[in-house]
């Protein structure tokens, strides 16, 4: 079984990057299409892979800035050949589960989400400060885009979903069935600490859609010290509502973060996320997460045992939730049962369900396939209207 990746773009860790290197792992020999590719940007050991990029990785500015390249994508992964792989898998985002493969070739994409900004628009403008004219000017763009993703989720053959929230926006917008197949956790990297210290933790890129702010202005009306660890554009405007015991401390080493994860009295997740690796990882630190009822979180947090949720993206409610945790004491979590918790999406389970996965997937194809059709063609699946 010769198989291919496909990944949106190479020049940001996060996430998906870290799905791709289990991908990497359970494939070794399969190559790496994507659109764009920045080496600097890498982790050293992706010098070491088969990375084949398009067309739009040799234009200026793109590997900085590939935001305003946007309506060239699609045509991008649609240039790519796949006649002499078996298997290709697209680890989806963005763009590229967009690609044209043969009717031989079973294409398998793990969706990450249907890409946000074309299927949440408002929220994703709102939340970036774009105001009416810019929505005006990226109405038309946006609209062929989305009528594009649509088209291109019909060229998929199978569908993997890593939460039920993502599974749910896959059935919405692309009105395709999947399967549920967690994101790999390294679980192993955390250890819990004996004792927690007098801090609650955020970590994680300052973004709007991140609701760090949510995390900043609670604690200014608690008083506790909070500790915010990470980078982005959204660092100047939170550090300028932030009270004294909201401490900012920018991007650090991923030893000193697991530190701080183990130490910490609860880990805050305020986003709406697809997912949520960074809960999973304080739960294998053997700490409690206080996390906003919804998507990703749903799947991975339980309520009242390894952590607490909060109903409603508002101040008010997060406030209440660190109270609550605070009452019940740090007695109430045990550290054992949170990280016995977190192993169910470790890294190894993720690579022996996903080839298992595959492998009955190829199989069912290559049976599609002999099965003698009358009066048909071999096709793809129209797209859902």
């Amino acid at each position: 079984m010769k198989v291919a990746l496909v990944h949106d773009w190479l020049n940001q860790i996060g996430g998906a990057e870290g799905v791709l290197e289990e991908l990497v792992a359970l494939y070794p020999d399969a190559p790496i299409f994507t659109s764009i590719y920045w080496p600097a940007k890498m982790p050293a050991a992706y010098a070491n892979w088969d990375i084949r990029t398009s067309f739009v990785d040799r234009w200026p500015l793109v590997k900085q800035h590939h935001q305003p390249f946007l309506p060239f994508y699609p045509l991008a992964f649609e240039r790519f050949r796949f006649d002499d792989y078996d298997v290709v898998i697209s680890n989806k985002s963005g763009f590229c589960h967009g690609i044209v493969t043969p009717a031989r070739t079973l294409h398998v994409c793990y969706c990450l989400t249907p890409t946000r900004y074309l299927w949440n628009t408002g929220e994703y403008l709102q939340r970036e400060g774009i105001g009416r004219l810019g929505r005006s000017l990226l109405a038309p763009l946006l609209g062929y885009l989305r009528r594009w993703d649509r088209r291109a989720a019909g060229r998929v053959d199978r569908f993997l979903a890593i939460s039920r929230a993502v599974q749910e926006r896959i059935g919405a917008v692309y009105g395709r069935e999947s399967q549920i197949l967690y994101p790999p956790v390294q679980t192993g990297r955390y250890t819990p600490a004996e004792r927690p210290q007098d801090y609650f933790l955020s970590v994680g890129r300052l973004i709007p859609y991140k609701r760090v702010d949510l995390a900043v202005a609670a604690f200014n009306q608690l008083g506790l010290p909070l500790l915010v660890v990470g980078e982005g554009r959204d660092r100047q405007r939170l550090e300028r509502m932030a009270a004294p015991n909201v401490r900012f401390l920018g991007r650090l080493p991923d030893a000193q973060v697991r530190e701080l994860l183990a130490g910490c009295r609860a880990f805050l997740f305020p986003g709406l996320e697809d997912f949520g690796i960074a809960p999973l990882e304080a739960q294998a630190a053997g700490r409690p997460v206080i996390a906003y009822a919804g998507g990703g979180a749903l799947d991975t947090l339980v309520d009242g045992q390894t952590g607490l949720f909060f109903g409603e993206q508002t101040v008010e409610a997060l406030v209440a939730a660190v109270r609550r945790l605070v009452e019940l004491g740090d007695a109430h979590f045990d550290a054992a049962a949170l990280r016995r918790h977190a192993e169910r999406f470790s890294a190894a389970r993720f690579r022996q369900e996903f080839g298992a996965f595959v492998e009955r997937a190829w199989e069912e194809h290559q049976s599609h396939l002999c099965r003698p059709r009358i009066g048909t063609t071999n096709t793809r699946m129209a797209p859902p209207r």
